[in-house]
């Protein structure tokens, strides 16, 4: 199968390659761990492939969740494979692991080459998602696993609430559109899964709920995962016209509200899970 007509040169990664973003990358995936990784561990001397590991971040609480199973991790990006190598390195040195830069759709594997396939916040950047999809069944075994997950900016709501903080946010969603991705894509998982031909698709709500009683939730996601997010997109909104500086530093003040003592901070990401049937058709 050829994927060939996607034009790659489009892909964008809206938040940035930068030692900033590759830190609070991490803060997310090691606060996250237990909520998304749950129920997610493979089988000794299986083959996994992680699809799109940027920085290494699920890297190594998959590797940690399955240390006997044999894991290829790829990414397009050369830095973000060394960061990812140096993360895992550290973390889980005895980890059978093989890294690899290629691009998505054009994956330099044999045909049913995996027993399973991992894919945690890549399909938000895709300009196709469900071509990314197809592209990753031709390298699963037939009865072979996808795990597929996602966060949706449409679910964040919080306490107090702000006009200004959600147009914050949707500045966040504008621009990665423009980007070529899409930043509410957890909502559509079930029929683009199923679009491009996996069975037996489950898909689960895990919601983020963070209040002063969540310390570590409050820390760890809503101010250096989601707010940490936001902020970084201010000079591109602004160059783009997308709010005025005094709009959007009160946005930025209202998100950092809900981190407050009398704050709350509500989000959902959604997985996947799904069984290719058989060969890919061409």
């Amino acid at each position: 199968m050829t994927t060939s007509s996607v034009d790659t040169d489009d892909i964008g990664y809206v938040h940035g390659y930068s030692a900033h973003e590759t830190r609070r990358l991490g803060d997310q995936a090691d606060t996250l761990a237990a909520l998304l990784h749950s129920g997610t561990a493979y089988p000794a001397g299986s083959k996994v492939l992680e699809a799109g590991c940027g920085v290494g971040a699920q890297t190594v609480h998959l590797v940690t969740a399955s240390p006997l199973a044999h894991f290829v991790a790829v990414d397009v990006s050369a830095d973000s494979l060394e960061r990812a190598r140096a993360r895992v390195t550290a973390h889980a040195p005895d980890a059978h692991l093989t890294w690899l830069q290629a691009n998505l759709f054009e994956l330099p594997f044999p045909d049913a080459e995996f027993d399973h396939v991992f894919v945690c916040f890549v399909l938000e950047h895709l300009p196709a998602p469900r071509q990314a999809l197809r592209a990753l069944r031709r390298v699963l075994k037939p009865g072979g696993t996808l795990t597929v997950i996602e966060g949706d900016h449409g679910s964040a709501f919080f306490h107090p609430d702000s006009a200004y903080a959600h147009a914050a946010i949707d500045c966040q969603v504008q621009l990665q559109s423009v980007a070529g991705g899409n930043a509410l894509i957890g909502r559509e998982l079930h029929p683009l899964v199923t679009g491009a031909g996996y069975e037996d698709v489950m898909v689960r709500p895990h919601t983020v709920y963070a209040d002063r009683s969540r310390p570590a939730l409050v820390n760890g996601f809503t101010r250096n995962t989601f707010v940490a997010m936001i902020e970084s997109v201010r000079e591109e909104a602004l160059a783009t016209g997308l709010t005025t500086p005094s709009d959007w530093d009160r946005g930025i003040t209202d998100l950092h509200r809900t981190a407050t003592d009398d704050g709350t901070f509500h989000y959902t990401f959604f997985k996947a899970v799904a069984l290719n049937p058989g060969p890919v058709e061409e």
